[in-house]
């Protein structure tokens, strides 16, 4: 249920809740999916190879740095405005016009605070051109913090490794790869019928009761699969990297490229196709403490 209704994503540039946090830091970044390997590290935790060197699978990200053009103010859940770089050509380039700046904002009336970023798709080699704007959350113990933060940040390039540290978890909000219109067996699951069901094996048994007298939205149907935005909590950051020949394979990743940026490895999967944009944010449910994993063999 919590993954209805399964239609298309609105857009790429997946929605993102922001958590609150006291403590003075940018809460989020974003990267494009590269592809996948498995490293070796040694498991740190109270499960039973603990000590143990252990195999996992784990998601390259590619992180070039994100570009700050200003500062969106919140009273409630309502905005006041915008407090944007000087800049005429980043201005140009997030596409406002400086006869359109924003007016004065009320700072006494401030209680939220986001930054407003873009990312640079044509520092890496994706063939990407056109950039993506998003909003990032803004931590801080009180909002005047929050904006004296954000404020220290116009007109700089924000990196990966300023965000997240080594080790710290995070949770990943993507749009899932898309894959059509399929039927039920696909899209819910259900079972194949015998072979003398009625002479067909690929659909759905019923459609429901009699009373009330209309086809349920719960009964599984045909329909759209894929291309969903999903948010999966809690994965490790278990490699910060500078140094993109340390993964790039030869040749290249599959669908993908060569990585020219900085990267980060993710513990797991991660939503979405080769190239796809990946927000990270900081862990909603995040129990553990963060420690820095002993990382000894990434696959090339």
């Amino acid at each position: 249920m919590a993954h209805r209704p399964r239609k298309r994503a609105y857009s790429q540039n997946a929605h993102v809740f922001w958590p609150n946090s006291s403590e003075k830091r940018v809460l989020g970044f974003a990267g494009y999916k590269v592809g996948m390997t498995h490293v070796s590290y040694v498991d740190d935790t109270d499960s039973p190879t603990k000590g143990q060197e252990v195999v996992s699978s784990a998601t390259v990200i590619e992180v070039p740095p994100m570009a700050v053009y200003g500062v969106r103010c919140y009273h409630g859940g309502n905005s006041l405005g915008d407090i944007l770089v000087t800049d005429e050509k980043t201005l140009k380039e997030v596409g406002i016009h400086k006869k359109h700046a924003p007016k004065p904002v009320d700072e006494s009336k401030v209680t939220d605070v986001r930054l407003l970023v873009f990312t640079v798709p044509a520092k890496t080699g994706i063939g990407k051109k056109h950039i993506e704007k998003m909003e990032l959350g803004c931590g801080g113990k009180d909002a005047k913090e929050k904006l004296a933060h954000g404020k220290s940040l116009l007109g700089k390039e924000l990196k990966f490794s300023e965000v997240f540290k080594l080790g710290e978890f995070v949770d990943v909000v993507s749009i899932s790869r898309g894959k059509g219109w399929q039927g039920a067996v696909k899209r819910f699951g259900i079972a194949i019928q015998r072979r003398k069901a009625t002479g067909k094996r690929r659909h759905v048994g019923t459609l429901g009761q009699w009373h009330p007298a209309y086809v349920l939205y719960t009964v599984p149907q045909a329909g759209q699969t894929g291309y969903h935005q999903r948010t999966e909590l809690n994965k490790r950051i278990l490699k910060l990297g500078q140094k993109p020949e340390d993964i790039n394979p030869k040749g290249g990743f599959r669908g993908y490229g060569i990585v020219r940026n900085d990267y980060v490895l993710v513990k797991g999967s991660v939503p979405g196709p080769a190239k796809r944009l990946v927000k990270l944010r900081t862990a909603v449910r995040a129990g553990s403490p963060i420690k820095e994993p002993n990382v000894g063999y990434v696959a090339k």
